[in-house]
């Protein structure tokens, strides 16, 4: 999806718009989600990027998108664009002692 989405439509409540917007994106990356994986993949991956324009937009999370866009629209800004392409990736098992590890030890007692 690489959409300028616009936040002031003539005759429409600011706030549904935006609530729109959000429903839309949400609505794209469920939709993406239950495509099939490719032979090796494990889940889909998204390649995001936010900015005011399409010139001006930057490498962003997929998870910072909601916080980046209620920002534009707290400041009063008319539009914004994003960019989200969905990529087939594996995970990579965690090595012992990284983050998500919750202190446990090995033997499951806690530390």
């Amino acid at each position: 999806m690489r959409k300028t989405f616009q936040l002031h439509v003539e005759g429409k409540n600011r706030d549904r718009v935006l609530d729109a917007v959000k429903h839309e994106i949400r609505k794209y990356i469920k939709r993406e989600r239950r495509r099939d994986l490719p032979e090796g993949a494990d889940f889909w991956d998204f390649d995001c990027q936010f900015g005011r324009t399409k010139e001006d937009a930057a490498v962003a999370h997929l998870s910072a998108l909601t916080g980046l866009i209620n920002g534009v629209a707290a400041e009063g800004g008319a539009q914004f664009y994003a960019e989200i392409l969905a990529k087939p990736a594996k995970r990579h098992p965690r090595a012992a002692g990284e983050a998500g590890d919750h202190g446990m030890e090995e033997d499951g007692d806690e530390a």
